[in-house]
């Protein structure tokens, strides 16, 4: 028994021995090896990272996850591989890695084996030209052996765990975005190998996920337990074992995922068998979950979805995608129903090849519920196509809206009325090809009565009786009756009444008449983001066939009637602002549209506008129509600035396209968009226009819009204090760049207030400077604007004479240094009154045609080429007297700031052209000094240069003379 005892108390004293064994190496390993743990980060993250990596301390310990010895980063921020420099890719207030002990030890080598990131922000982002920000792992070169003795860091992960990320990511080529807060991610499994099984666990407390500004999840909860093999070496992630949560819908899911160089390759099942349907609302968006919290929902439902295909952007590939929704026998009901909505059966079927909306199938093979013995709806619907769909339809029910609406127990919505419709069709529906389904049906509506809680007071009085009747299945044998539609809001009833036949040739009788306060009735449907105000009154009587107004047979037309609109705020999609319609008064008269009144506002800009609209009423009914039109534009003020697509504005509903390039270009102004479906020409009178700072004043002349561009003709305008006449094209290509031609003809132009005031002058002829009085130019450019509405100057093109007047040329450096080196102070200021000076400009260099003028007694020429970064390639012949016969060449190379020069010589240096490509708007290659050519070479490399110019200025004429 004593032995027993003493063995007992040895086994505890060394138990304890090795216990504060194990803690003192717990402090003093950390304390041995800091230097070395720091300085490998520091050599790991160098090699083998692209962007910029910052943090504020580096700990080595035992005690932040115990028992492994972690190395820890605090306040780590890691920034984007190109063009992302300056963007954060992650942030994260820790950041550690576990160590393996044994070879930090005995080797003295850093082996990762567990990663923790704490409480971060990640910010994955991939812009519309594809480019990502995420691409900032180097990796080794692959060519080189293994060597098994080498010392240093590596990784050879088993564990990854992210506690309490948010993860942002935007895919601008896809337009999807994933915003995912309280992100908790663990990992197990032998990352570092080349094919491994990773063991996930995954939460998220609030998912939001949106594709082409659709939300299909928003503050959406998930659990996803896990098992994926994944093959690094092939990018192909396997999903064995994965089963989600989403809010309280189970799905589970299997395929596979591969990372392509140009996008990925997806092959993906996932179901919700066998759930309820609350479980299937829970997965709606939250503005709908109060509302089944308080209702009673039973019966079963299926989700089966697939995608499968390749997404390739660049190749213009992506994948198929098929969905199932099954609800069988359900049931929703409200406390306070009278009766429950029972029978409820769903079964839709969604087939989406390619994610072509062209191509998309809905196959609706049943709709149905109950509501009491009289209240029952039924649809079988089946479509296939978009632009050419085949259409199976047959719809038919009798509802009391007002039963249904207590039933479903909605709360922000109240309806009444009964509704009875019975719609069958069968056939292909296509607006090119004049197609519609054979149909018979009609929907009545009576009674109607719709309240909002975003408004006090209802729409009531709401009748409607729709007819649609079509025979043989083409246009010319569709009916469309409305007899009548109206309703009362605020006390002013509205009336419509249709009757539409033949839709090939539309043969149309219309009455409408009330007072609609939009603003109020918007406040009804109100969406955030949106805002919609003002006053419209009509008294409208149209009758007559749509062909009457397009063969010109307008004395057959019988359109009449008067349009009053006040105060009217419009959003437009490619602009920033909004439009302001103060009064606008239209009175229909045959094929036209007067403009008696319309006065109209936009930012700091207003507008006047007195004229007419031809053929409005086929611009509606035509599927692309084209307004066209002739009025008078007046204004006091017009500033194009504003009018730049990503100018900063209130207008929250623009484009995607728009919205995209801000995103990636937010100190950009971008260009202005011109209305692509506009043939109007207008007589413009404008007393001041702003642009870029330039001050253009009393605007007078005629503009047309049409087809997506803007002309100008014999436009002229006040600018520094001349008159300037000019001709124009503008286009723009995308919210970041646009094209442009002009001529343009001025007299008396000052040259020194002109350098000052104008940014383009300085840019184009830097000697201007040296020049002081008036000159007269006849000039023609055509080329290209930046995301900032700036000429970009190698894509300029064209030339013209500009006329020395009556100026002073005082130090031009390039003259100046002649004069030094021959003696005479007279080229310091050389007469150069009523010269003619011809130019051509064509990638990025300005080509002098040879022009003469006197200094003193002599009688120098110029020649030659700069360029608009101040390359000189210029030849003086210096005439000397009594005629200028016998003339001394001087070659001038070097800047406009350092000239050389090079006397008795003919040969300067010649100059690279700039290369730019039109199609991407870049500059490949910025103008560059060449080699040194024979005389003869640098020649005729000049008049090929000269010829390409001249042919651009003849194609400007052509481009403006367009209407």
């Amino acid at each position: 028994m004593e032995t027993f005892k003493k063995l007992g108390w040895k086994t505890i004293k060394w138990v304890g021995i090795f216990v504060v064994f194990v803690l003192l190496l717990m402090f003093i390993i950390p304390l041995l090896f800091p230097g070395t743990i720091s300085d490998q980060v520091k050599i790991f993250a160098n090699k083998r990272l692209a962007g910029k990596l910052d943090y504020k301390k580096v700990h080595l310990t035992f005690f932040r996850h115990f028992p492994s010895l972690t190395v820890s980063v605090d306040d780590l921020l890691l920034l984007g591989s190109k063009p992302f420099q300056q963007d954060t890719l992650l942030s994260a207030k820790e950041v550690s890695a576990g160590i393996n002990l044994k070879n930090l030890i005995f080797d003295g080598a850093i082996k990762i084996d567990e990663i923790y990131i704490n409480n971060a922000y990640a910010n994955v982002y991939v812009n519309s030209k594809g480019q990502a920000n995420y691409n900032v792992y180097v990796s080794g070169p692959s060519a080189s052996p293994k060597d098994s003795t080498e010392k240093g860091t590596s990784l050879k992960l088993d564990l990854i765990k992210f506690r309490n990320w948010h993860i942002v990511y935007k895919d601008h080529t896809a337009n999807v975005l994933v915003d995912a807060k309280g992100f908790n991610y663990t990992g197990k499994g032998g990352l570092s190998e080349d094919i491994f099984d990773l063991k996930t666990d995954l939460n998220i407390d609030k998912l939001d996920f949106s594709m082409n500004r659709v939300w299909y999840a928003q503050q959406k909860s998930l659990h996803a337990d896990l098992i994926t093999r994944i093959n690094t070496k092939a990018l192909t992630f396997v999903l064995r074992k994965n089963e989600l949560k989403i809010n309280d819908l189970p799905l589970k899911f299997n395929g596979f995922v591969s990372i392509l160089k140009d996008g990925y390759d997806l092959d993906i099942k996932a179901a919700a068998e066998k759930t309820n349907i609350r479980d299937m609302i829970s997965v709606l968006p939250p503005q709908y979950l109060d509302w089944a919290k308080d209702t009673k929902l039973e019966g079963n439902s299926d989700l089966f979805f697939s995608l499968k295909g390749m997404f390739s952007e660049p190749r213009k590939l992506s994948p198929n995608f098929t969905a199932r929704l099954l609800v069988k026998d359900g049931a929703i009901s409200n406390a306070k129903a009278p009766v429950p909505m029972n029978n409820l059966n769903v079964d839709l079927n969604i087939d989406l090849p390619s994610l072509d909306a062209e191509k998309l199938g809905l196959d609706l093979k049943q709709l149905s519920f109950d509501l009491g013995k009289i209240n029952n709806f039924r649809a079988v619907v089946k479509t296939k196509g978009l632009s050419n769909m085949t259409v199976n339809a047959n719809m038919k029910g009798a509802v009391n809206l007002q039963t249904l609406d207590e039933a479903l127990g909605l709360k922000d919505l109240e309806i009444r009325g009964l509704m009875n419709a019975d719609v069958k069709a069968n056939g292909i529906f296509s607006m090119n090809k004049k197609l519609f389904p054979k149909t018979n049906g009609y929907l009545d509506l009576k009674d109607g009565w719709l309240k909002t809680t975003a408004y006090p007071n209802p729409i009531k009085n709401i009748n409607l009786t729709a007819n649609i009747k079509n025979t043989d299945g083409t246009f010319s044998s569709l009916g469309v009756k409305l007899a009548p539609f109206q309703f009362d809001f605020e006390g002013n009833p509205v009336y419509i009444n249709a009757d539409l036949q033949n839709f090939e040739d539309l043969l149309y009788k219309v009455r409408a008449k009330g007072v609609l306060n939009i603003g109020r009735i918007y406040q009804v449907f109100k969406r955030k983001g949106i805002d919609v105000s003002g006053l419209i009154k009509a008294d409208l009587s149209l009758n007559g066939r749509e062909s009457y107004a397009t063969t010109g047979q307008y004395s057959k037309l019988d359109n009449k009637g008067t349009l009053i609109i006040k105060n009217v705020k419009a959003n437009i999609e490619y602009l920033p602002k909004p439009f302001y319609l103060n009064e606008g008064s239209f009175e229909f008269e045959n094929e036209k549209m007067w403009f008696r009144k319309f006065y109209a506002t936009y930012g700091k800009s207003d507008f006047s506008l007195n004229g007419h609209l031809l053929n409005t009423i086929n611009y509606f009914i035509e599927r692309k129509g084209t307004l066209h039109g002739n009025f008078g534009l007046h204004s006091n003020y017009i500033l194009v600035d504003e009018f730049m697509a990503l100018k900063s504005g209130d207008n929250d509903n623009k484009s995607i396209a728009i919205e995209n390039a801000k995103a990636e270009n937010p100190k950009s102004s971008g260009v202005v968009i011109v209305p692509k479906n506009l043939d109007v020409a207008l007589a413009v009178n404008a007393k001041k226009v702003g642009f870029k700072g330039m001050h253009l004043d009393q605007l007078q002349g005629t503009a047309s819009v049409k087809s997506g561009q803007i002309y100008l003709k014999n436009t002229s305008f006040d600018l520094i204090g001349s008159r300037m006449n000019i001709d124009a094209r503008y286009q723009d290509e995308s919210p970041l760049t646009a094209n442009f031609d002009v001529a343009f003809k001025v007299m008396d132009f000052n040259v020194q207030r002109a350098y000052k005031e104008i940014d383009m002058v300085r840019q184009m002829a830097t000697s201007a400077k040296d020049v002081s009085g008036i000159v007269s130019m006849n000039y023609k450019l055509k080329g290209d604007f930046d995301q900032n509405m700036n000429p970009i100057y190698p894509s300029l093109e064209g030339g013209g004479v500009v006329n020395l007047r009556d100026v002073a040329v005082k130090n031009l450096k390039m003259l100046s240094v002649i004069g030094d080196n021959v003696g005479a102070d007279a080229f310091n200021n050389p007469d150069m009154k009523g010269v003619n000076i011809e130019t051509h400009i064509k990638d990025n260099l300005i080509h002098i045609k040879e022009f003469k003028f006197k200094v003193s007694v002599l009688r120098p020429s110029i020649s030659g080429a700069t360029s608009f970064n101040g390359l000189l390639d210029v030849l003086v012949k210096v005439g000397l007297p009594p005629a200028g016969w016998i003339s001394v060449p001087v070659a001038i190379t070097g800047t406009s700031e350092k000239p050389k020069l090079k006397f008795f010589s003919r040969t300067g240096q010649g100059i690279l052209t700039a290369i730019y490509n039109r199609k991407i708007n870049k500059v490949i290659r910025e103008e560059k000094r060449d080699v040194n050519k024979s005389g003869s070479e640098q020649r005729k490399e000049k008049k090929a240069q000269e010829k390409k110019a001249k042919k651009a200025e003849e194609q400007i004429d052509k481009n403006v003379k367009k209407s």
